[in-house]
């Protein structure tokens, strides 16, 4: 008990080294059972049976379970994964048009000024009003929050 032990003497560098190694496999060896689990309940055209049947497997026999489930079915892990970010990315796309929209009440400045340019190329507002026009459509307000009592019509008419 009054002996010293220094470790880094009864611990060469090799064995550290397989050490490292060892517990990357370990960490390795579980990130793939967590992906086999969520690959079993992705998988629609398995049946409640079939994925209980997968699950057990896997957590009964580890090892041997994640391996047979790679050999049989890994070749379609990887499409059913790209599935699902492909319709997590075309829901967010979706998500993004919707709220753009929203908050431009459908129509963009690009929209709106091309619409004010139109109006006043006919003669139906004077330059003042297609200047104040433009002003309020750069700073956001859009065609229905003026101030001044008067508002654009779709068909180009000015109305108070």
């Amino acid at each position: 008990m009054n002996e010293q032990v220094y470790l880094a003497y009864d611990f060469p560098l090799l064995s550290v080294f397989w050490t490292m190694f060892v517990f990357f496999l370990w960490i390795a060896w579980f990130i793939l059972l967590f992906r086999i689990v969520s690959d079993v309940f992705r998988d629609d055209t398995l049946s409640g049976w079939a994925k209980t049947g997968w699950l057990v497997f896997v957590l009964v026999l580890p090892f041997l379970g994640v391996f047979v489930y790679v050999i049989t079915r890994g070749r379609n892990m990887g499409r059913r994964e790209i599935e699902q970010a492909r319709a997590r990315q075309h829901a967010m796309d979706d998500y993004i048009r919707e709220t753009a929209k929203g908050s431009h009440g459908g129509a963009s400045s690009v929209d709106e000024l091309a619409r004010l340019s139109e109006i006043r190329s006919r003669g139906d507002i004077t330059e003042e009003e297609f200047r104040r026009a433009k002003e309020l459509v750069l700073s956001g307000s859009g065609a229905s929050g003026r101030a001044g009592g008067s508002s654009f019509t779709p068909e180009g008419t000015a109305r108070d």
